[in-house]
């Protein structure tokens, strides 16, 4: 959420924002009116109360000398309830400009690129794409000739874009997971496994509320959602909290399993596994000073960086432009892997800093020498699995139909090549 001060201060920087993310800058104008009308009755209401107590200690002066406080008290009789509607008209405008800005996105950095898709900017590319002498097989092919995978049956029990993972598929999920979880351990990580449901109130500090019901499966008849992703219930375990200065910055590596309806991408990467509605993803989450922000930006880049480096796999980072990235980010740079099946980089993680947006919104602090400042915030995905998983596959299969695996997997798989199946 952004500052009310900042759009009252700077409203001209807001509306930038605003038109840099092809949004509507009219809604800043709505919201400082809002604000003005808020302050003007919020001052009426607090002389309102002034006036009471001037008019109650005056009574109380009057009977105590047994005077006649007959006129005051006709007057005093009037201001509870022309306080009551005042303070009904105040709660009224506060939640109405709450509204708007939990709606409004994130001020953008002036760093990033402005338009849409197309603007995106390719930052630096890692590694070789790889020469093939034999035809390549898409990913849920190969998986189903060697017995790893049931999509079918995954659609009768569950429906479209559910999955059986089997065998040693199941074990090489299980591979990456500890292999990403011992690497940022050993960074000073606290691995985290969160709840894998979070009411309405601790989603909302995380998400825009606009974007909220397209993305998360809600619990019927309960105020429970699964969670899209662990950055969610990372960002709310310090909800209405204080953090001391000294456990800052406290990084956080949540494990977890995430549901996403996927809304809108009907019709796009239907085949296998690559796009689905639960995979299992290693987030990287910071709370730090907001000095340190852009530092810590860098680190947990850094730190997928490395990730895929040691899965020797070929990718690129990649800015996003203004229009393409989050509303909740400042600055986003994606990892897109090389998927030589569909001779493309898709996105494998992306690295945000939103800045004091979430916390704003989950009321998240920390004590300055007895100051109360708001927290920044930053995410990463260190690996989401199941993408990672066919990236692997595509990048690393064998023309005899085999699959091998990288070298920094071997200790946590127990295996170095998945072979097909004599029969």
């Amino acid at each position: 959420m952004i500052d009310m001060k900042l759009i009252r201060e700077n409203p001209e920087l807001v509306k930038a924002s605003q038109r840099k993310r092809n949004l509507f800058p009219g809604l800043v104008d709505t919201i400082l009116e809002l604000d003005a009308s808020w302050r003007t009755i919020k001052r009426q209401t607090d002389e309102l109360r002034s006036e009471r107590n001037k008019l109650s200690s005056q009574i109380n002066e009057l009977k105590k000398h047994n005077n006649d406080a007959s006129g005051l008290l006709q007057k005093a009789r009037k201001i509870p309830l022309q306080l009551k509607e005042m303070e009904d008209k105040e709660k009224e405008l506060d939640s109405k400009i709450k509204s708007l800005l939990l709606n409004m996105p994130n001020i953008v950095h002036e760093s990033v690129p402005i338009g849409d898709a197309s603007k995106n900017k390719v930052i630096k590319q890692y590694g070789k794409i790889p020469k093939y002498s034999f035809d390549l097989k898409g990913h849920e092919e190969l998986l189903k000739s060697l017995d790893l995978v049931e999509i079918e049956k995954a659609a009768d029990v569950a429906g479209a874009r559910f999955y059986y993972l089997k065998g040693d598929l199941v074990k090489l999920n299980y591979a990456i997971i500890n292999f990403a979880s011992d690497l940022l351990r050993k960074k000073g990580f606290t691995l985290i496994q969160p709840p894998y449901m979070l009411n309405r109130n601790a989603l909302s500090g995380a998400v825009t509320l606009a974007a909220f019901e397209e993305m998360i499966y809600k619990i019927q008849d309960e105020d429970l959602y699964l969670i899209g992703t662990a950055e969610h219930a990372l960002n709310a375990y310090y909800m209405n909290d204080v953090i001391d200065s000294k456990k800052l910055p406290a990084r956080f590596a949540g494990i977890s399993p995430c549901f996403r309806k996927e809304a809108g991408a009907h019709g796009k990467d239907t085949k296998g596994i690559f796009r689905v509605h639960q995979f299992d993803k290693i987030e990287q989450f910071v709370f730090c000073k907001p000095e340190d922000s852009w530092q810590e930006f860098d680190f947990i880049l850094s730190n997928t960086i490395e990730l895929f480096k040691k899965l020797e796999i070929p990718f690129r980072t990649v800015l996003l432009s203004s229009e393409d990235m989050g509303l909740v980010p400042a600055k986003t740079i994606d990892v897109e892997g090389w998927f030589p099946v569909q001779n493309a980089y898709r996105e494998l993680a992306s690295c945000s800093n939103v800045l004091d947006y979430q916390a704003r919104r989950s009321n998240i602090k920390y004590d300055d020498n007895g100051e109360k400042k708001i927290v920044h915030t930053l995410n990463n995905t260190a690996i989401a699995t199941q993408r990672m998983l066919v990236c692997l596959i595509e990048n690393f299969q064998q023309k005899n139909g085999s699959i091998k695996i990288p070298k920094a997997l071997h200790k946590y798989a127990g295996f170095k090549i998945i072979s097909p199946k004599e029969e």
